[in-house]
């Protein structure tokens, strides 16, 4: 069925190739994670074509504006109950390195899209090709969700660390408060990771810190990456076996 599917109304043609193969990878009666952002948009807006066509598919969104818009668009959806287990999570991303590790969040939702993607089968994740780094870091911040009593506190330890924190703002200059009711605080880097090891440590130690939600390193998470090129290709990439850096 999912060669019907359309993938909503996204002007960049490498995204919409993206997200056309990662649609078609929906099976008839699959349980599907949903992520935020603008590639996963575009795929509820084209899963939510096929559900009108006939796919039946049981979604779990990560954030709340694409639960509502799956609840629009006629998706059924459930809830991330015990004894639910996804045949696959779709989403975006903000960069990619070669070895496949991730950096996600941009889009304010990675603390649901991890829990999300804790009970997914199959992990895949839509990008355009500028997406794609050499290492971590090049193309700007890695987000840190934090508990806002902590703001202080964490923003020292973060600069300890070599990172220059900045509190994500709205556009009318109020703080960004995440569907998680927590703020965010946009890491700068003085420079990008150097290699996978530096990634690793990064996060462990970010993790440590008492008052630290989740980071937007997404390390070893990832199984398929669908890099959508402008002519309307897609490149495959594939992890063989998560937890392989």
């Amino acid at each position: 069925m999912a060669e019907n599917g359309r993938t909503g109304n996204v002007d960049d043609p490498a995204v919409r190739a993206a997200v056309h193969s990662a649609v078609e990878m929906v099976r008839n009666g699959d349980k599907v994670g949903i992520g935020s952002g603008r590639a996963s948009t575009a795929f509820i807006n084209a899963l939510g074509q096929l559900v009108q066509q006939g796919l039946a598919a049981q979604c779990v969104a990560a954030s709340e504006g694409s639960d509502n818009l799956a609840r629009s668009l006629g998706i059924p959806l459930i809830e991330l109950g015990e004894d639910v287990e996804l045949d696959i999570i779709v989403d975006g991303a903000d960069e990619v390195a070669p070895n496949l590790d991730l950096i996600k969040g941009w889009g304010g939702a990675l603390v649901r899209e991890r829990i999300v993607a804790s009970v997914a089968k199959r992990r895949v994740v839509m990008v355009s090709p500028e997406k794609l780094v050499k290492t971590l870091g090049e193309r700007g911040r890695i987000p840190v969700e934090i508990i806002p009593l902590a703001r202080g506190c964490v923003s020292r330890q973060l600069k300890r660390l070599s990172l220059v924190p900045t509190l994500r703002l709205n556009k009318d200059g109020t703080p960004f408060v995440s569907d998680n009711h927590n703020l965010t605080l946009d890491c700068a880097l003085t420079a990008p990771l150097r290699d996978p090891a530096a990634a690793r440590e990064l996060e462990a130690r970010l993790l440590k810190i008492p008052g630290v939600v989740e980071t937007g390193l997404f390390l070893d998470w990832v199984d398929t990456v669908l890099v959508g090129r402008p002519d309307g290709t897609v490149d495959v990439l594939e992890r063989r076996q998560r937890g392989n850096a």
